[in-house]
């Protein structure tokens, strides 16, 4: 019973703490919070999948479709130029192939959705640690993404409209631009 009262209490502090480091994050850092998320939940879904927990593998892969839905509506689209353009492909190709997870019993769209995420999210860590210095490598990520996508064949008949890189566009935009503009609006980042 008192280890119950004291595991309780300890929940209740690491809630605390995470929902005050998601109050004082800086946009950047919230979205860097987003992509940690949506991978740890697209880990999960492999390992539910290993594991057969069907269960398990549902939740955590609808919570990584929920928060890639989240991170797609809230592009800035008006500033982001080439760049919001590539993700807003990057994330409609991963919300079509992501829900043969289930269909399936695959683990391959959310171990493609790993890949995909992984250099977005560690370009959205430098800019949330270095400010605007690093806002080229996001740039950069998204677009070497996106290109990774139209040089691969479509998987299945779904992903026939993988999104495609305009070459010519304008390369300076920041991506700062690009950061969703109200990020917390609905969705929970929790440990």
């Amino acid at each position: 019973m008192i280890e119950d009262m004291s595991t309780a209490m300890s929940s209740e502090k690491f809630q605390q703490y995470q929902n005050q480091k998601i109050l004082t994050a800086t946009p950047a850092m919230l979205v860097f919070m987003l992509y940690e998320k949506a991978i740890g939940c697209l880990k999960e879904t492999v390992s539910a999948i290993r594991a057969g927990e069907i269960e398990s593998r549902w939740k955590a892969n609808k919570r990584a479709m929920e928060i890639i839905e989240h991170l797609r509506l809230t592009l800035n689209t008006d500033e982001g130029g080439e760049i919001a353009a590539n993700l807003d492909g990057i994330y409609g190709y991963l919300l079509r192939e992501l829900p043969n997870v289930d269909l399936k019993n695959d683990p391959t769209p959310a171990e493609r959705g790993i890949k995909l995420l992984d250099p977005l999210r560690e370009s959205w860590r430098l800019i949330a640690e270095q400010g605007d210095g690093a806002a080229q490598l996001a740039a950069q990520a998204a677009r070497n993404t996106a290109n990774s996508l139209t040089a691969r064949p479509p998987a299945t008949p779904s992903s026939s409209a993988a999104p495609s890189a305009d070459r010519n566009a304008d390369r300076t935009s920041k991506a700062k631009t690009v950061a969703p503009s109200n990020v917390p609006g609905g969705i929970t980042i929790s440990a």
